[in-house]
């Protein structure tokens, strides 16, 4: 083995930076004979020195100025495991604008900021790896940045979020209400004691939003997606597509496929028929679809959250780092995403075309289903199938279910917001796009 040592700074030491710390270490003699050179954790920085860790480690490494970590010219590689934007940002600047090698895992970092990460990283002359910011353990971003790159994409398709497959397998298997399963996902460690950033799909959304840079080249802002999450969903809605063929998956879609040639992100619960291989991913898995011009579909599933599925990107990413600083010329940072994405426009809800599912809960009195229909009509949303819920005796409303023909994403939104406002109507309706990839 080469005397070379890779020095590693460590910014964040919960729970992913110690699995970090923890497999470099149990694989410090294999890695090292692997990449000639020694991987070493040189420095730390936490928020706290005082507080207990799972792991031994040399407490003379630990600092809470990780400013100093990115700055320190003895520190060739540095990894952001520390969450959040602010800081993170200010730590990723300043490593990359001095040349070093960053590896992050954090997606709202870079749905916020990856343009200046990315211009950074140019000025700089240092390079930012980043598998572990989508799908954890699944090589997602590798795929689509190397194993994929003759292909032109036209669509990608996501579970990207755990936590909430979680909850919606448990729904369909168990029969347990939302709030309950929830509830004991936080017990498990499934879900955070703030469930928002998962279950509202924002966590989703800035993966997507990744995703959608590499494959096509544009920052889409977040403020720019349609994000649904899945507290709305209940039994009736896991019924109707258990008895019809689907799994209802809080889905990702990045699409360039439609007529318009234009970009279209939303996250939104979905019916996504069983036949489809996204159908049949259940419990924490995540599992991305890729569809290229010359390889066709490919699929990808596994661990997408969690210490060691992280983990294993984090290190995957030093790894690649500590090839790219052992080679004499490597040359400063590529941009792994196509060029000419700012010239992709995005699709207007209007020009987004798909079959939907509407649940009510309605009055239960006569007329109520002509005036529904009617207020579906008048925004051109044409019904495939209404079910009623047969009404317990002395109940005053109903449930129905209703799916429509291929209509618009826009038509759709107006025509729930027309429903809302009815009187006859009970609460907020429901309402998710049916999958239509087969098609």
């Amino acid at each position: 083995m080469s005397d070379q040592v890779i020095r590693i700074g460590l910014c964040g030491f919960g729970v992913v930076g110690q699995g970090v710390f923890n497999h470099l270490k149990r694989r410090k003699e294999a890695l090292g004979e692997q990449l000639g050179a020694r991987l070493e954790v040189t420095r730390i920085a936490v928020r706290d020195t005082s507080k207990s860790r799972d792991f031994e480690f040399d407490p003379s490494v630990l600092t809470t100025d990780a400013l100093s970590i990115a700055s320190d010219p003895e520190i060739d590689v540095l990894c952001e495991l520390m969450g959040g934007t602010d800081k993170a940002l200010a730590v990723t600047l300043t490593a990359l604008k001095a040349g070093k090698t960053v590896v992050t895992a954090n997606k709202a970092l870079l749905c916020d900021h990856g343009a200046e990460v990315f211009d950074a990283a140019r000025e700089g002359g240092g390079h930012v790896l980043f598998e572990a910011s989508v799908a954890g353990g699944i090589p997602v971003i590798k795929a689509i940045k190397e194993g994929l790159v003759v292909n032109r994409f036209s669509s990608i398709y996501g579970i990207l979020n755990g936590t909430c497959n979680y909850i919606l397998t448990r729904m369909t298997n168990e029969g347990g209400s939302y709030q309950d399963i929830l509830r004991e996902a936080k017990e498990l460690g499934y879900a955070e004691a703030d469930e928002s950033l998962d279950v509202d799909g924002i966590d989703t959304a800035h993966k997507a939003v990744v995703l959608a840079y590499l494959a096509f080249g544009r920052w889409v802002p977040y403020s720019d997606l349609l994000v649904e999450g899945i507290a709305a969903v209940t039994q009736d809605d896991i019924s109707y597509a258990r008895e019809n063929g689907y799994a209802i998956k809080l889905l990702a879609v990045i699409d360039l496929a439609h007529a318009s040639g234009k970009l279209y992100i939303s996250v939104l619960p979905t019916l996504v028929s069983k036949r489809y291989a996204l159908g049949s991913v259940d419990g924490v898995f995540n599992a991305v679809s890729i569809h290229g011009d010359v390889v066709g579909e490919t699929v990808y599933i596994g661990p997408g959250a969690g210490r060691d599925a992280t983990a294993s990107a984090v290190i995957a990413d030093v790894v690649d780092a500590a090839k790219l600083i052992g080679k004499k010329d490597c040359g400063g940072f590529i941009d792994p995403a196509p060029k000419g994405g700012h010239l992709i426009e995005l699709a207007e809800p209007e020009e987004i075309m798909s079959r939907y599912y509407v649940r009510l809960q309605v009055l239960d009195e006569p007329g109520v289903m002509a005036e529904v229909a009617s207020l579906l009509a008048e925004h051109q949303v044409s019904l495939a199938s209404v079910t009623q819920k047969e009404v317990a005796e002395g109940a005053k409303d109903a449930s129905l279910i209703m799916t429509t023909h291929f209509t618009s994403e826009r038509a759709l939104l107006e025509a729930v917001k027309s429903l809302e406002k009815c009187d006859r109507v009970q609460g907020k309706p429901f309402s998710m796009p049916i999958s239509t990839f087969e098609d």
